[in-house]
């Protein structure tokens, strides 16, 4: 029988909660309400003056046609590595569970990239898929493949897409293991005594009994899509050729660090904050209903 924790008094509950509170103020509403405030602004290169614009920033971004490519740019690439990353993740761990030899060896091999640096996982896939340098650029120039992800925008998508699933896999993985693992042996030797071939006790008992798991993944990935995989594209591609991985955060950069157009940047940052908070919206709205906990 689990026992109760009654605080006399609202202090204590309230003071073991003010470090959390202070660092969500801190390092997300005020930053946020910076952004909010600036995108309604427009300043000069240096910052000097500043007038109140309204919502001319929102009217401007809309209007330029290159910003809905940015955009289609960004759900592709989104979608694509979300869906890889679990999927890849989901088939190690249900390889990682079985009974093999070896398999301690396994799980803490899958588990190191996650601890490397997005741009640094960037950089040793520019060393493998480089056209001139890279060992497997240069293999498929050699094969007659004509591989130049600098010059290719489809190719640079693909890459870039790979990398961050890459890094991503290894987050993906450890849930799916610890879940995987949680599940009652006792479930899956009834469903086998029953006569449940392995592919039918996945998708008809361990698949529904990871949905809790997948879902909370599900919603990681996409955030991360949308705003971690910076790095990864800064250090591979540069958002090129052209536009062709320009993407929502990258944009975001684009315009305010190169180009410092600092009100149009912190209007493109609440947009995409706008999206990002109604996809998670959308997600425990409709997705979260399929979910048994």
């Amino acid at each position: 029988m689990r026992k109760k924790v009654i605080f006399k008094g609202v202090a204590l509950p309230y003071l073991l909660l003010l470090p959390q509170l202070l660092i969500t103020a801190v390092f997300f509403f005020w930053p946020a309400g910076q952004a909010i405030y600036g995108s309604f602004l427009r300043e000069d290169a240096f910052g000097l003056s500043r007038d109140f614009v309204g919502f001319a920033n929102f009217a401007e971004i809309f209007a330029d046609p290159n910003y809905l490519g940015v955009v289609w740019n960004t759900v592709v690439f989104s979608g694509s590595v979300a869906f890889s990353a679990l999927a890849v993740a989901l088939f190690l761990a249900v390889q990682a569970d079985k009974a093999i030899r070896g398999a301690d060896a396994y799980k803490t091999l899958l588990i190191w990239p996650y601890a490397v640096a997005p741009a640094i996982a960037a950089v040793l896939w520019l060393f493998m898929f480089h056209p001139q340098i890279g060992l497997f650029g240069r293999l498929l120039n050699g094969m007659g493949v004509p591989w130049d992800y600098k010059l290719n925008g489809n190719q640079a998508m693909l890459l870039v897409i790979v990398a961050a699933a890459w890094k991503q896999v290894s987050y993906n993985f450890i849930f799916f293991l610890a879940g995987l693992q949680s599940i009652p042996r006792s479930v899956l030797e009834a469903a086998a005594i029953d006569g449940a071939r392995p592919t039918r006790r996945f998708w008809t008992v361990v698949f529904p009994l990871l949905a809790p798991t997948g879902f909370f993944l599900l919603v990681v990935n996409i955030v991360y899509a949308f705003f971690d995989t910076f790095g990864t594209i800064h250090a591979l591609t540069q958002g090129g050729p052209g536009q062709a991985t320009t993407t929502l955060i990258y944009r975001v950069y684009l315009d305010g660090v190169q180009n410092l157009n600092f009100g149009s940047s912190a209007a493109q940052s609440v947009i995409l904050m706008a999206i990002v908070i109604a996809l998670t919206a959308i997600q425990f709205r409709f997705i979260e209903r399929k979910v048994h906990y």
